[in-house]
């Protein structure tokens, strides 16, 4: 390299000493730097950078932060001087400012600096000398993208949830102000950004999602749900008949337990039959007269049933009396008796036969069904379906299939030769009729099947026994019984408080989470807060 200059050899010119040489002023001015870069280079300094952009590089030489002007008797020249050293050009791009010290990162976005273990600066520069790609961008013969997570990190990174915004950095001129926080941003900003940062699989999947849930509860808040049990579910096959007294008592004038009564189960079946899809016939038993001399109340539900068939010739009939109650509106009649009818049903009256009726028949005249305990032994020749209490069959809930040999069945159940003939010998009366009925006719038992009586017809306590709980008839909540009839209550109980029992006793089991929520915990904790009970 050729000898530095001294200040002798550009004497009366301004020069600049740059890395303990000296460089005339006039060769940085120059609009052609061509010399200036050979000169330095030929010094050792490289003197640009991959743009041919001028870099004057500090050196390690003590004279490299002295920087000053010579006059024509090649003293320095200290008038004017208001910098340690002059401007130098940053590895970054661009020129320093004077007084301003900001380190930056190489990166669009400033950054923390950091510092290596023994307080010297990171060498980042040597690093990036010894990386594959050089000081001059990628390689020419390869690419950067290797390997999958390389190619795709962008993606998968912008994907990700961000739960922290905030910059660990702020401009200078900013650190005074407080810096913006994420809190600050609105709910529906938090929930459009990340949106937007969702893939598009994940908003479709989102959007499946949402029009499912919409569909469900569209489907179970408004009547759709009815209309799909009634006709898919096949509801329409189930007419339900409640005997009720409309019009007024028939033996004495309804008071207001024989009104509330009366409301509370019609309320009951109607909402259990809507919920299924099934039809409803409210009877009116006082003015139903099919003599005008008799008052046959009870056995007026035959003449009823016959009507239904003629109104539904394809229905199941399901008899109720007024003091019956559904506790679980949640068992649609396909799940809890039609679907497995042969599972639930006996068709061999010894298996409980508390009328002691000697089954089956053993004339040799009879057919092999007729002589049979069971009949056919298919379930589809049941037609007729009751239970049995204490003292025998008991017909305040039974069901009735439509058949020409129900039909028959019915029509002599209710000719009027059984009552005029019975009626002072029967106190049941209709019930009595149909027990002679099953006794003494073959046809009859052969079609005739028994439910067990907590199935379909439970019991209250008291009620067919004064020895206590009988497992076989009353009414057992740990089983959640499907129905309760207050069978006799009017001989000795109180009807009104046994309905008005039951009814929310199955409120109570029936209730939904939010109910739960509100009656267990919230009314709890303010009954101990305030002392007063408190029906939410």
């Amino acid at each position: 390299p050729s000898p530095p200059l001294r200040p002798s050899a550009i004497e009366g010119q301004p020069a600049h000493i740059i890395g303990g040489a000296l460089l005339p002023q006039a060769a940085l001015l120059s609009p052609s730097t061509g010399l200036t870069v050979a000169l330095l280079n030929s010094w050792g300094f490289k003197a640009t950078d991959t743009a041919n952009r001028l870099l004057l590089p500090r050196s390690q030489d003590p004279l490299a932060d002295f920087s000053c002007s010579f006059n024509a008797a090649g003293t320095p020249n200290t008038a004017g001087m208001s910098l340690s050293r002059s401007p130098s050009p940053i590895p970054g791009g661009g020129w320093a400012s004077p007084g301003l010290t900001i380190n930056t990162s190489g990166r669009t976005t400033p950054s923390k600096g950091f510092s290596a273990s023994n307080g010297a600066s990171t060498p980042w520069d040597t690093a990036k000398m010894r990386s594959p790609s050089g000081m001059n961008g990628y390689p020419s013969f390869s690419t950067q993208n290797q390997g999958f997570f390389t190619r795709h990190m962008r993606r998968i990174s912008s994907s990700l949830p961000r739960f922290n915004n905030q910059t660990p950095y702020a401009e200078k001129e900013k650190l005074d102000r407080p810096q913006w926080g994420a809190q600050k941003v609105p709910l529906t900003g938090r929930i459009r950004s990340v949106f937007a940062r969702m893939g598009r699989k994940m908003k479709v999947r989102l959007l499946l999602l949402f029009i499912l849930l919409l569909s469900i509860t569209i489907f179970y808040t408004t009547p759709l749900v009815h209309h799909w049990r009634r006709k898919m579910g096949g509801g329409e096959k189930y007419v339900i008949i409640l005997a009720a007294n409309i019009g007024g008592g028939v033996m004495e004038w309804k008071g207001a337990r024989e009104w509330a009564i009366e409301r509370d189960s019609v309320r009951n079946k109607k909402k259990y039959a809507y919920r299924w899809g099934y039809d409803l016939e409210i009877v009116d038993m006082s003015t139903k007269k099919r003599y005008a001399h008799e008052w046959r109340e009870s056995w007026e539900k035959v003449d009823f049933v016959r009507h239904a068939f003629r109104k539904y010739p394809k229905a199941e009939v399901w008899w109720l009396d007024l003091n019956t109650y559904v506790m679980e509106l949640s068992y649609p009649l396909q799940n809890h008796i039609f679907n497995d009818i042969s599972k639930h049903v006996y068709r061999d009256i010894n298996e409980y036969n508390p009328l002691n009726i000697s089954h089956p028949f053993t004339d040799p005249y009879l057919d092999e069904e007729s002589r049979s305990p069971v009949g056919d032994g298919k379930s589809e020749s049941v037609n007729l379906i009751l239970s049995q209490d204490c003292s025998g069959f008991n017909l305040g809930s039974f069901f009735v299939r439509r058949s020409a040999w129900a039909d028959r069945m019915l029509d002599i159940w209710w000719d009027p030769v059984a009552y005029e003939q019975k009626h002072m010998e029967w106190e049941h009366k209709e019930q009595d009729a149909l027990e002679q009925m099953y006794t003494t006719q073959p046809w009859i038992r052969k079609h005739t099947a028994f439910l067990p009586q907590r199935m379909i017809n439970s019991f209250p306590p008291g009620a067919c026994s004064e020895n206590g709980n009988d497992t076989r008839i009353h009414y057992d909540q740990k089983d959640r019984d499907f129905v309760v009839n207050m069978a006799g209550c009017e001989w000795g109980r109180d009807c009104w408080g046994e309905m008005y029992n039951y009814r929310e006793l199955s409120y109570y089991l029936n209730r939904n989470p939010w109910e739960r929520f509100k009656e267990d915990l919230v009314a709890v904790i303010w009954y101990k807060l305030t002392g007063q009970k408190v029906k939410l």
